[in-house]
């Protein structure tokens, strides 16, 4: 069943969450105001699973002649899917700023190459109860939230050696048919419209770890469960032009002793397994974060070229406006052009699907998480000052400054006033209020911070290849293969294959 997007506001009705929301208990979701934005940013994805003209993007089958699924709830089975998800989430984010709902794509994706090859190495049954689970959520077309990001406490300690061990969520029982878990994660996107959680490693684990060595699915109102969230973008604030449409809430998740029966675990112990899924999962989400913040890009290309106009300014004879311009293009594209490679030279995993390239996938999330604040700068830049010294909405319907202000803060003769002026906060909205600041530390930190992307480039990236490579270029070729086995930092020990000969001494005159 693919819902449209005021069945899934409906669906929100059926639960009944432990929420709390600027300190205030929030007795029913659906009618929260405070969360309005953001459930209509989800409800994007839901809606434009029915357009036609988007439904090779936003739909899939999971299998030949199996039913129509939601692309955010599709576990890719070729490169072509995940070219076509990158696609689909730039155009969700192009309209909503976030849609949110694709980071459960992204773990759906891990957590299916994980339990594969868990159950290869242990024995274990944990795919199949996967795909159990997975046919479920795409039946019921479910909004799945990421609980993955832990409180860490001491980040210098590990898990097990934290003094308070629900800085990190962890198994701290067993009951007949399933297992206890407590613990807090930090960050849940979209935490309090959302049906479930999906319980998920945030590290490597070691053995004295294996009780945090735990995925699971969990009900978003399972007793036990507290949500701490902030609002959805800036409801009800008049001159939020977009993000008092659209936003997104993100919460703090507590377990105390919630049950999760068995049928819904997946990781149980298997530490040595956490790191793959961890990794796994990473680089699913770094790919889909490309696509998230080109469409946010095109929002700031598109908001700028309107700023432009009103402002009287023609890029083709202001170079400084057309340079600005074009490097906000060449960063958006340049990262979104990682995606597409990643999509184009992604991995076949043993378990029947696709994962995105690694690198490209690092690279380009690397990209737009140190670039979100140039691509706010240029948008500043080409916009001017004005959008934040534009007087606040309310003046808009002043009698005794509206006439006034309508007179001198015109741009172009052919532009109104007010366009100039709605534009201005738009840009602002977008790129110097609280909502702007959000989207730089969600591009930032989103995903991991940079320091993981550059591990992880490192780490898969072919470095020795090349260095052996422009060895045998220095040895001119003429060591012949044995210059590669060569150990790091030695050289052959001679430039000619006969051997150097020393020059002739030279004879006194």
């Amino acid at each position: 069943m693919l819902m449209n997007a005021a069945e899934y506001r409906e669906s929100l009705r059926s639960l009944s969450p432990r929420l709390f929301v600027d300190g205030q208990r929030i007795t029913s979701v659906a009618d929260a105001p405070s969360l309005a934005p953001g459930i209509a940013a989800v409800g994007t994805s839901y809606d434009f699973a029915h357009d036609p003209a988007l439904a090779t993007l936003m739909t899939a089958r999971q299998s030949e002649g199996g039913p129509l699924v939601n692309r955010m709830l599709h576990v890719n089975a070729t490169n072509q899917d995940l070219l076509w998800k990158l696609e689909a989430v730039r155009v969700l984010c192009r309209e909503s700023g976030c849609a949110q709902r694709y980071l459960a794509h992204d773990a759906l994706n891990g957590i299916f190459q994980a339990t594969a090859r868990i159950d290869a190495d242990r024995g274990t049954d944990y795919h199949q109860r996967f795909r159990a689970y997975l046919a479920d959520v795409q039946e019921r077309d479910l909004a799945i939230g990421i609980a993955m990001t832990d409180a860490k406490g001491d980040r210098s300690l590990r898990p097990s050696a934290q003094a308070n061990p629900d800085t990190y969520v962890h198994v701290v029982g067993r009951r007949p048919g399933g297992i206890v878990i407590s613990g807090t994660k930090a960050i849940v996107t979209g935490a309090p419209y959302m049906h479930q959680f999906l319980v998920m490693p945030c590290r490597a684990m070691q053995a004295d770890d294996a009780a945090f060595a735990v995925c699971c699915a969990v009900p978003a109102d399972a007793p036990g469960v507290t949500i701490v969230a902030r609002p959805a973008g800036r409801p009800g604030e008049a001159d939020a032009i977009f993000s008092a449409r659209y936003g997104q809430s993100t919460g703090v998740v507590l377990f105390d002793n919630v049950f999760v029966p068995d049928d819904q675990v997946f990781l149980n112990g298997e530490w040595m397994h956490s790191g793959f899924l961890t990794s796994t999962y990473a680089t699913h989400h770094r790919h889909s974060c490309i696509g998230a913040r080109a469409g946010f890009g095109d929002l700031l290309i598109g908001a700028g070229a309107l700023m432009i106009e009103a402002n009287g300014l023609d890029p083709s004879r202001h170079g400084h406006i057309r340079d600005a311009m074009v490097e906000l293009i060449s960063i958006v594209e340049g990262f979104f052009a990682c995606g597409v490679a990643a999509s184009t030279y992604g991995i076949a995993d043993p378990a029947g699907s696709a994962q995105p390239e690694p690198i490209y996938a690092n690279v380009g999330k690397l990209m737009l998480a140190t670039k979100i604040y140039d691509m706010q700068r240029l948008a500043h830049h080409v916009s001017g000052g004005l959008v934040v010294s534009l007087p606040g909405p309310d003046e808009d319907h002043n009698p005794e400054t509206r006439a006034d202000l309508q007179a001198v803060l015109g741009g172009r003769a052919d532009v109104p006033a007010s366009h100039r002026l709605a534009v201005g906060r738009l840009m602002e909205d977008l790129t110097a209020s609280y909502q702007a600041g959000w989207y730089s530390i969600i591009s930032l930190h989103g995903g991991g911070s940079p320091e993981a992307m550059k591990r992880e480039i490192w780490r898969n990236y072919p470095v020795a290849e090349k260095r052996d490579f422009v060895r045998q270029l220095v040895d001119r070729g003429l060591a012949g293969p044995a210059a590669v086995a060569v150990a790091e930092g030695d050289q052959p020990g001679k430039c000619c294959d006969t051997g150097c000969e020393a020059p002739p001494a030279k004879v006194a005159e």
